[in-house]
Protein backbone atom coordinates (compact mmCIF):
# COMPACT_ATOMS: atom_id res chain seq x y z
CA UNK A 1 0.00 0.00 0.00
CA UNK A 2 1.59 3.40 -0.92
CA UNK A 3 2.43 6.13 1.94
CA UNK A 4 -0.32 8.97 2.63
CA UNK A 5 0.95 12.05 1.75
CA UNK A 6 3.01 13.72 4.94
CA UNK A 7 1.71 16.70 6.04
CA UNK A 8 3.42 20.05 5.39
CA UNK A 9 4.63 20.19 8.89
CA UNK A 10 5.45 16.67 8.82
CA UNK A 11 7.20 17.48 5.62
CA UNK A 12 9.16 20.78 6.91
CA UNK A 13 10.11 18.25 9.90
CA UNK A 14 11.95 15.72 7.59
CA UNK A 15 13.69 18.63 5.50
CA UNK A 16 15.18 19.48 8.77
CA UNK A 17 16.69 16.46 9.66
CA UNK A 18 18.27 16.15 6.44
CA UNK A 19 20.03 19.37 6.28
CA UNK A 20 21.05 18.50 9.95
CA UNK A 21 22.25 15.38 8.90
CA UNK A 22 22.48 13.97 12.26
CA UNK A 23 20.26 13.30 14.80
CA UNK A 24 18.66 15.89 17.03
CA UNK A 25 16.73 15.95 20.11
CA UNK A 26 13.50 18.11 20.88
CA UNK A 27 15.54 20.37 23.03
CA UNK A 28 17.85 20.73 19.86
CA UNK A 29 15.12 21.48 17.66
CA UNK A 30 13.89 23.94 20.00
CA UNK A 31 16.86 25.91 20.60
CA UNK A 32 17.46 25.94 16.78
CA UNK A 33 14.58 26.02 14.73
CA UNK A 34 11.78 26.72 17.56
CA UNK A 35 9.98 23.47 17.00
CA UNK A 36 9.97 20.10 18.77
CA UNK A 37 8.78 16.96 16.61
CA UNK A 38 5.63 15.47 18.85
CA UNK A 39 2.59 14.26 18.66
CA UNK A 40 0.82 13.36 15.37
CA UNK A 41 4.20 14.43 13.41
CA UNK A 42 6.11 12.17 15.46
CA UNK A 43 3.83 9.46 15.17
CA UNK A 44 3.48 9.65 11.13
CA UNK A 45 7.12 9.79 10.37
CA UNK A 46 7.80 6.91 13.12
CA UNK A 47 4.88 4.86 11.59
CA UNK A 48 5.87 5.72 7.87
CA UNK A 49 9.78 4.41 8.85
CA UNK A 50 11.02 7.73 7.70
CA UNK A 51 12.37 8.69 10.91
CA UNK A 52 13.55 7.12 13.90
CA UNK A 53 13.06 8.17 17.23
CA UNK A 54 13.92 7.30 20.47
CA UNK A 55 13.65 8.33 23.88
CA UNK A 56 16.64 10.18 25.37
CA UNK A 57 16.23 11.56 29.21
CA UNK A 58 12.78 12.88 29.34
CA UNK A 59 12.61 13.81 25.61
CA UNK A 60 13.23 12.22 22.32
CA UNK A 61 16.18 12.23 19.57
CA UNK A 62 15.24 11.92 15.84
CA UNK A 63 17.23 10.75 12.65
CA UNK A 64 16.05 10.06 9.38
CA UNK A 65 15.99 6.47 8.25
CA UNK A 66 16.92 5.36 4.45
CA UNK A 67 13.60 5.76 3.23
CA UNK A 68 13.33 9.27 4.84
CA UNK A 69 16.51 10.18 2.56
CA UNK A 70 15.07 8.80 -0.16
CA UNK A 71 12.19 10.68 0.30
CA UNK A 72 13.30 14.00 0.73
CA UNK A 73 15.40 13.70 -2.55
CA UNK A 74 12.04 12.46 -4.44
CA UNK A 75 10.75 15.99 -2.97
CA UNK A 76 13.90 17.56 -4.08
CA UNK A 77 13.17 15.97 -7.55
CA UNK A 78 9.11 17.12 -7.50
CA UNK A 79 8.94 19.54 -5.62
CA UNK A 80 6.63 19.64 -2.21
CA UNK A 81 3.16 19.45 -3.75
CA UNK A 82 1.88 19.06 0.50
CA UNK A 83 -0.68 21.73 0.95
CA UNK A 84 0.75 24.82 3.28
CA UNK A 85 -0.15 28.67 3.57
CA UNK A 86 1.79 31.89 4.26
CA UNK A 87 5.49 33.16 3.31
CA UNK A 88 7.03 30.89 5.17
CA UNK A 89 5.58 27.85 3.46
CA UNK A 90 6.24 29.54 -0.08
CA UNK A 91 9.89 29.98 0.65
CA UNK A 92 10.14 26.14 2.12
CA UNK A 93 8.51 24.85 -1.58
CA UNK A 94 10.85 27.84 -3.58
CA UNK A 95 13.67 26.57 -2.19
CA UNK A 96 13.37 22.75 -1.91
CA UNK A 97 11.74 23.19 -5.35
CA UNK A 98 14.95 25.31 -6.99
CA UNK A 99 17.44 22.86 -4.75
CA UNK A 100 16.76 20.75 -7.98
CA UNK A 101 18.79 22.96 -10.58
CA UNK A 102 21.97 23.29 -7.85
CA UNK A 103 22.31 19.71 -8.11
CA UNK A 104 21.64 19.50 -12.08
CA UNK A 105 24.18 21.95 -12.56
CA UNK A 106 26.85 20.93 -9.95
CA UNK A 107 26.03 17.22 -10.16
CA UNK A 108 26.12 16.65 -6.21
CA UNK A 109 24.10 14.54 -4.56
CA UNK A 110 22.15 15.33 -1.29
CA UNK A 111 24.14 13.47 0.61
CA UNK A 112 26.97 15.82 -0.41
CA UNK A 113 25.35 18.52 -0.25
CA UNK A 114 24.21 18.28 3.52
CA UNK A 115 26.31 15.52 4.67
CA UNK A 116 28.94 16.72 7.72
CA UNK A 117 32.32 17.26 6.00
CA UNK A 118 33.63 14.99 8.12
CA UNK A 119 31.14 11.98 6.89
CA UNK A 120 31.96 13.31 3.44
CA UNK A 121 36.38 12.89 3.65
CA UNK A 122 37.44 9.08 2.55
CA UNK A 123 39.76 7.54 5.02
CA UNK A 124 41.35 4.50 6.38
CA UNK A 125 40.22 4.65 9.39
CA UNK A 126 36.86 5.54 9.14
CA UNK A 127 37.65 8.73 11.30
CA UNK A 128 37.70 12.46 10.17
CA UNK A 129 41.31 13.40 8.83
CA UNK A 130 42.57 16.72 8.67
CA UNK A 131 44.10 18.44 5.95
CA UNK A 132 48.18 17.98 6.68
CA UNK A 133 50.10 20.79 6.78
CA UNK A 134 52.36 21.66 3.53
CA UNK A 135 55.20 20.65 5.30
CA UNK A 136 54.32 17.21 5.78
CA UNK A 137 54.12 14.42 3.85
CA UNK A 138 50.92 13.56 2.00
CA UNK A 139 48.64 11.01 3.64
CA UNK A 140 48.35 7.39 2.47
CA UNK A 141 45.91 6.80 0.18
CA UNK A 142 42.64 4.55 0.33
CA UNK A 143 42.73 1.25 0.84
CA UNK A 144 41.42 -1.04 -2.09
CA UNK A 145 39.53 -4.23 -1.73
CA UNK A 146 41.57 -6.60 -4.09
CA UNK A 147 38.80 -8.82 -5.22
CA UNK A 148 39.46 -10.55 -8.40
CA UNK A 149 37.71 -8.82 -11.61
CA UNK A 150 35.06 -10.50 -13.05
CA UNK A 151 32.89 -9.42 -16.03
CA UNK A 152 29.35 -8.30 -15.26
CA UNK A 153 26.71 -9.84 -17.54
CA UNK A 154 26.08 -7.54 -20.71
CA UNK A 155 22.29 -7.87 -20.51
CA UNK A 156 22.00 -5.40 -17.22
CA UNK A 157 21.37 -1.91 -17.72
CA UNK A 158 24.41 0.47 -16.69
CA UNK A 159 23.08 1.21 -13.18
CA UNK A 160 22.75 -2.39 -12.50
CA UNK A 161 26.29 -3.03 -13.97
CA UNK A 162 27.80 -0.83 -11.68
CA UNK A 163 26.18 -1.96 -8.78
CA UNK A 164 27.29 -5.72 -9.13
CA UNK A 165 30.66 -4.72 -9.97
CA UNK A 166 30.70 -2.32 -6.97
CA UNK A 167 29.38 -5.55 -4.84
CA UNK A 168 31.63 -7.91 -5.87
CA UNK A 169 34.81 -5.04 -5.16
CA UNK A 170 33.43 -3.69 -2.11
CA UNK A 171 35.28 -5.94 1.17
CA UNK A 172 32.87 -4.32 3.79
CA UNK A 173 29.29 -2.06 3.98
CA UNK A 174 29.93 1.27 3.09
CA UNK A 175 33.41 0.88 1.42
CA UNK A 176 35.10 2.98 -0.93
CA UNK A 177 35.65 1.85 -4.12
CA UNK A 178 38.69 2.81 -7.12
CA UNK A 179 37.28 3.52 -10.37
CA UNK A 180 40.50 2.10 -11.86
CA UNK A 181 39.25 -1.21 -10.28
CA UNK A 182 35.18 -0.94 -11.11
CA UNK A 183 35.56 0.14 -14.86
CA UNK A 184 36.76 -3.44 -15.93
CA UNK A 185 34.22 -5.31 -14.75
CA UNK A 186 31.73 -3.00 -16.98
CA UNK A 187 32.97 -5.01 -20.08
CA UNK A 188 32.34 -2.95 -23.18
CA UNK A 189 29.57 -0.40 -21.97
CA UNK A 190 30.70 2.47 -23.69
CA UNK A 191 32.67 5.30 -22.08
CA UNK A 192 30.23 8.05 -22.42
CA UNK A 193 27.17 6.04 -21.36
CA UNK A 194 28.79 4.73 -18.18
CA UNK A 195 29.69 8.26 -16.88
CA UNK A 196 26.55 9.53 -17.92
CA UNK A 197 25.26 7.26 -15.13
CA UNK A 198 27.85 7.92 -12.99
CA UNK A 199 25.85 11.71 -13.23
CA UNK A 200 23.07 10.76 -13.06
CA UNK A 201 23.77 8.12 -9.80
CA UNK A 202 25.38 11.30 -7.92
CA UNK A 203 21.87 12.24 -7.07
CA UNK A 204 20.90 9.17 -5.56
CA UNK A 205 20.85 9.22 -1.92
CA UNK A 206 22.78 5.69 -1.61
CA UNK A 207 25.41 6.79 -4.11
CA UNK A 208 28.55 8.72 -3.33
CA UNK A 209 31.44 9.88 -5.59
CA UNK A 210 34.27 11.99 -4.37
CA UNK A 211 37.72 12.42 -5.44
CA UNK A 212 41.18 10.59 -4.22
CA UNK A 213 42.19 12.77 -1.18
CA UNK A 214 45.55 12.64 -1.85
CA UNK A 215 46.02 13.78 -5.15
CA UNK A 216 49.69 13.04 -4.84
CA UNK A 217 49.14 9.17 -4.44
CA UNK A 218 47.34 9.21 -8.19
CA UNK A 219 48.60 7.13 -10.88
CA UNK A 220 47.77 8.43 -14.57
CA UNK A 221 45.27 4.73 -15.15
CA UNK A 222 43.20 6.46 -11.81
CA UNK A 223 43.12 9.97 -13.80
CA UNK A 224 42.03 7.89 -16.87
CA UNK A 225 39.10 6.06 -14.80
CA UNK A 226 38.05 9.26 -13.08
CA UNK A 227 34.74 10.68 -14.14
CA UNK A 228 34.43 14.35 -14.26
CA UNK A 229 31.33 15.88 -12.56
CA UNK A 230 30.85 19.51 -12.31
CA UNK A 231 34.27 21.06 -12.63
CA UNK A 232 35.66 17.93 -10.16
CA UNK A 233 37.54 14.58 -11.27
CA UNK A 234 35.42 11.75 -8.91
CA UNK A 235 38.49 8.55 -8.60
CA UNK A 236 36.10 6.54 -5.88
CA UNK A 237 32.59 5.44 -5.54
CA UNK A 238 30.78 4.30 -2.18
CA UNK A 239 26.63 2.59 -2.59
CA UNK A 240 24.60 2.60 0.06
CA UNK A 241 25.83 5.01 2.52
Amino acid sequence: MPDKPLSFSATCALLILMAEDREMSNPELKEKYGVTITGKERTTLNEGRFVTSRRAGRSFSHVLTDKGWHHASELVRDGIGTPGTGFAAAAVKALVGNLQRHIARSENSLAEIFGREEDLVPANTGEPVAEPPASEPAAAPIAIAETPAASVPASDDIETMIRKAYARLADKPNAWVSLTRLRPLLGDAPRDEVDATFRRMIGLPDVRLVPESNQKMLTDEDRSAAVVIGDQAKHLILIGA
